[in-house]
């Protein structure tokens, strides 16, 4: 019998978050992190698969990580980080960047975006995505990491989903 760990789209991801600079590190946690089975740290991304309910959430907590100012991403998971991280924009930021790993990594929108996250929008960030309504876009061509079809074009670079990088400098 395979483990969750071993599934096609975990190997995928860690793969893909490693050569980031985001680790995929099993652990055993506690029932009181924020999303049952994962928590995180500085540029990791804790898994107990066996609490874990939805794999997808793994690129979206990988994406709070990767929008993160480099100085704060060291504080991941200590009481020094700053307090009301992550901020609505973090979250927004995240969101998008964990539809850009998904369309990277070729894996199915349903795969992050299940129906029991994202407080019961889960279809409606699917169609704003696919339509190209990519909410968050102007935050992560701010931070450096993508651009949208306007500025790609001026510059002459591949857009959004297109990432010109993953991790915030």
């Amino acid at each position: 019998m395979t483990s969750v760990q071993d599934t096609a789209e975990i190997i995928k991801i860690k793969v893909f978050l490693e050569a980031i600079g985001i680790k995929l590190i099993p652990k055993t946690l506690p029932d009181s992190t924020f999303l049952r089975g994962l928590d995180l740290g500085p540029d990791i991304v804790y898994v107990d698969f066996e609490k874990m309910k939805y794999p997808g959430d793994i690129l979206h907590e990988a994406g709070h990580i990767a929008v993160t100012m480099p100085s704060d991403r060291k504080l991941i998971g200590s009481i020094a980080m700053p307090e009301g991280w992550p901020t609505q924009g973090d979250e927004i930021a995240a969101m998008l960047w964990s539809f850009a790993a998904a369309k990277h990594l070729d894996l199915p929108l349903e795969f992050v975006f299940h129906p029991n996250g994202y407080k019961g929008n889960s279809a409606w960030l699917i169609d704003n995505f696919r339509n190209k309504a990519y909410i968050g876009l102007p935050l992560l061509e701010w931070y450096g990491m993508a651009l949208s079809e306007q500025k790609a074009a001026a510059a002459n670079k591949q857009p959004f989903p297109f990432m010109q990088s993953w991790m915030r400098e």
